[in-house]
């Protein structure tokens, strides 16, 4: 996608129930508060969208969110992207009503890559965000695919898998690092420069944010937005900070008054 559009700063919520957590490599996960509390105080500080995913509901043939994107939704104005335990076009259009703007799906979609097609063509690209957790091959180069919150190997290639969502019609790509989720070490920043090589729909870089160079090298990289987490949560950075370090650094953003 084009690194001349601007950057969207987003705020990432990952749930467990009706609790925020936080994990490293998708695994250890820590309490942290209530999500909509902090969506709402993201909403106010500034983030151009919100992204809520429940991370365990595959595991657990279940989700929770349905009550709060209901919530949330009434008290935020900016695009929500809501996935975890998304299964058919029945639970999308559940999440909508509800207030989604966007539907994050993995799971699902590598068991029936048809379900990108579905929802696409009832509710139009925009809304199907493939949601992809990577991880580094441990034989041979490039990434695999892992679904059910990281923990099972698809066989799939990472580029491949995305060259094919994308002609089944996903709309923009939401691409986790296991490897470096957590970890405050940086993105995986050959993996984003991979996909966005043949991706010509947004990609959402998430996993591994930690300090000020991370920012510009992910978006050098080629991601067309980028997914904040713990950063936000445990106070060590603001979306205040993130935009003026984003100014800093050459990165053009959305406006925020």
């Amino acid at each position: 996608m084009s690194n001349f559009l601007p950057k969207r700063l987003i705020a990432r919520l990952d749930v467990k129930g009706e609790n925020l957590i936080k994990a490293v490599h998708l695994e250890g996960l820590r309490v942290v508060g209530n999500p909509q509390e902090y969506a709402i105080k993201y909403y106010e500080d500034g983030a151009d969208e919100i992204i809520y995913l429940d991370i365990v509901a595959s595991l657990y043939v279940r989700s929770n969110l349905v009550d709060i994107v209901r919530k949330t939704a009434n008290n935020i104005f900016i695009p929500l992207t809501v996935g975890g335990g998304v299964r058919s076009v029945d639970d999308v259009s559940s999440l909508l009503k509800a207030g989604a703007d966007k539907i994050a799906i993995n799971t699902a979609a590598v068991k029936n890559p048809s379900l990108i097609s579905e929802v696409s063509n009832k509710y139009g690209s925009q809304c199907m965000v493939l949601s992809i957790e990577a991880k580094k091959k441990q034989e041979g180069a490039g990434w695999e695919v892992y679904t059910d919150c990281g923990r099972e190997s698809s066989g799939m290639d990472v580029v491949d898998w995305v060259n094919q969502a994308i002609r089944l019609g996903a709309g923009e790509l939401l691409v986790t690092s296991i490897d470096q989720e957590g970890t405050k070490k940086g993105f995986d920043n050959d993996l984003i420069q991979a996909i966005s090589s043949i991706a010509q729909v947004p990609i959402i870089a998430s996993g591994g944010f930690g300090k000020d160079s991370h920012l510009l090298e992910v978006a050098e990289a080629g991601a067309d937005a980028i997914a904040f987490a713990d950063a936000l949560h445990f106070e060590k950075y603001s979306l205040a900070d993130l935009r003026n370090l984003a100014l800093k650094s050459g990165i053009e953003t959305r406006e925020y008054a």
